[in-house]
Formats: C-alpha cells, structure tokens, sequence
C-alpha cells in the first residue's frame, strides 16, 4: 500500500494501492503513519509518488457508496489529517507526480513543497464540484495557497490540465520528461535537504502558518457541515450519478 524506499538521504514513499491509487480510510492511516515514521528517522527529505500512470486519482468513491455513514465520518477527518500532515512535514517534501492527479491527489500535491510532473497525458483537475461534495478546509486552503490567483476558477469549473497547463496556472513546478521523474524529484529534494534543518524548517513554518491557522479555524466552523453534506442523501446521490457516468 505505501512502499518506502531510501536514496542516500531521502525517502521515496510510493502508494501502491490498486490501480489508481485513490485514496481510502487505510490508504490514508498509512500515509499518516508512514510521514511520523520518517519525521523519527534520518531522512532529511522526502519524494512522494504512485505507481504506473496514476499520481492519485482523489477519494475511493466506490468505497463511499459501499460504506456506510459512519465510515465517511470517519474518512473525512483521516483526509484532512493527511493533508495537514503533509502539508506541515517539517522537512523538504516534492511531489513526483507520475501521471494524474486529480481530486483528492491534486491536493495531495499540492501539499507538498515543490511538484514535479511527468509529460504526457497525466491530468490535473480539482472535480470536487462536479462530483457534487464540498471542499473540507484543509483542502481548499492548501489549493488556494499553490494557486491564489486561478483558484476560484480551477475549483467552480473542475478543468482538466495538462502537465502544461498545470504549470501555468502554478499547480506544477516544473514538466519533465517521463524517464527522468524519479532522478529529478530526488535530486530536488536534496537540493532542499541541504539546506541546514533548521533554516528549512523555520522558513517552512513561516510559510506555512497562517495557512494552517485558517486551516484550524475553519475546520471547526465549517467541518461539521461538509460532514453533514457528504452524508446527505442529495450528495450521496449525486456522487453515485458521478460515478455511473465516469465510472460505469
């Protein structure tokens, strides 16, 4: 499911979770228990990827519908806590995005430090709207704060970039070619790994923490009512409509 392997410093965690890597209640624990594993270890940088040709292709709407109530209860807090914990890893973290990124995966980049992507015909796109499930505040804010200027626009009409258009609108550092991915990303990672620790991780913070701060504030007073509407009978609809048209 999450398979860690070491470059001299840094750890490439790769998610290996069936064909899509799409992001469930056990994809996430591991997640989360794999980043405190490697903020206890030596590792001074980390590259996040996937396998084959999907980066992470959002949440596991199928298990959704399977699932019942309380498992999306369950979920959601799991989703906002992995993107927090990615997002506040005080060391340097690059997203090497092998192909699609999309949803909950888009976000998962976007927490990261820097994004790298593969070219070819990898999309990013945050569909959350089009799926018919409202943003959890962990989520929107770490989009906004990748993409402040083009957020609004990305988000209410669900666009699927190219790795091109992805790096327009500044939710890709930079396109590299499919065979160098790994190689870059992990030479970028310990460009930043370089860096003395602690200069990073203060800088990082400083960064970060007033996004985390909103992330904090709003969570408690929004939280409860994206809960309340991924659970809702009209949302739970129009996620299945969604999958029946996407999915079959």
């Amino acid at each position: 499911m999450i398979h860690v392997t070491r470059e001299g410093d840094i750890a490439v965690v790769a998610m290996e979770h069936g064909r899509a890597n799409a992001l469930d209640l056990e994809l996430l624990v591991g997640l989360r228990e794999t980043l405190a594993e490697i903020e206890a270890s030596d590792a001074r940088g980390v590259v996040l990827t996937g396998q084959g040709r999907i980066f992470c292709a959002g949440v596991d709407l199928k298990r959704l519908l399977d699932e019942d109530e309380a498992y999306t209860r369950w979920f959601l807090p799991e989703l906002s806590g992995a993107f927090v914990d990615l997002f506040s890893f005080p060391r340097p973290v690059i997203a090497a995005m092998n192909g699609h990124a999309v949803a909950g995966g888009c976000i998962l980049a976007c927490a990261c430090d820097l994004r790298l992507m593969a070219a070819g015909r990898g999309r990013v796109a945050v569909p959350e709207l089009q799926v018919g499930v409202p943003f959890p505040a962990a989520a929107l804010e770490i989009f906004h704060f990748v993409a402040p200027e083009r957020a609004a626009v990305l988000v209410y009409r669900g666009l699927r970039c190219s790795p091109e258009e992805a790096a327009a609108h500044g939710l890709v550092d930079e396109v590299v070619a499919e065979e160098e991915l790994r190689e870059e990303s992990i030479r970028r990672a310990s460009e930043l790994a370089a860096v003395p620790a602690t200069s990073f991780t203060l800088t990082k913070r400083l960064l970060r923490r007033p996004v985390l701060d909103r992330i904090e504030r709003l969570a408690v007073e929004l939280d409860t009512g994206v809960a309340e509407a991924w659970t809702s009978t009209e949302v739970r609809e129009a996620i299945r409509g969604f999958v029946r048209k996407m999915l079959g």
